[in-house]
């Protein structure tokens, strides 16, 4: 799990000095390595929401959710995604899905 840390660790770096394209290629290094390490899709759904690709950031969104089903933040940071993601496409679904998560979220938390 070391590795992946590390990997994890580069891509905040990369991200922090605005290389977004690279700090999502060390997540993917880390993905590869361990497609269950939750931070690392999470990580990797904000850089892919910021550089535009919002399917891909959706699709990690929820593999967090997948990997962690009864945290509320899970649902809470996938209803971000799809907010975003209407943000950036003015797709009216979207607007639905983000509250049906932030509604599990809230849930969760009773």
């Amino acid at each position: 799990m070391a590795d992946v840390v590390a990997l994890y660790d580069e891509a905040d770096q990369l991200k922090a000095a605005g290389k977004l394209e690279e700090a999502a290629a060390k997540l993917n290094e880390a993905l590869a390595e361990d497609d269950s390490y939750a931070l690392a899709h999470s990580a990797l759904a904000v850089v892919l929401q910021r550089l535009g690709k919002h399917d891909e950031a959706i699709q990690h969104a929820q593999r967090v959710c997948e990997l962690e089903p009864k945290d509320p933040f899970s649902f809470t940071a996938m209803s971000v995604t799809y907010q975003r993601a209407y943000a950036g496409t003015g797709e009216m679904s979207y607007i639905r899905l983000a509250e049906e998560a932030m509604e599990r979220s809230r849930m969760m938390g009773t």
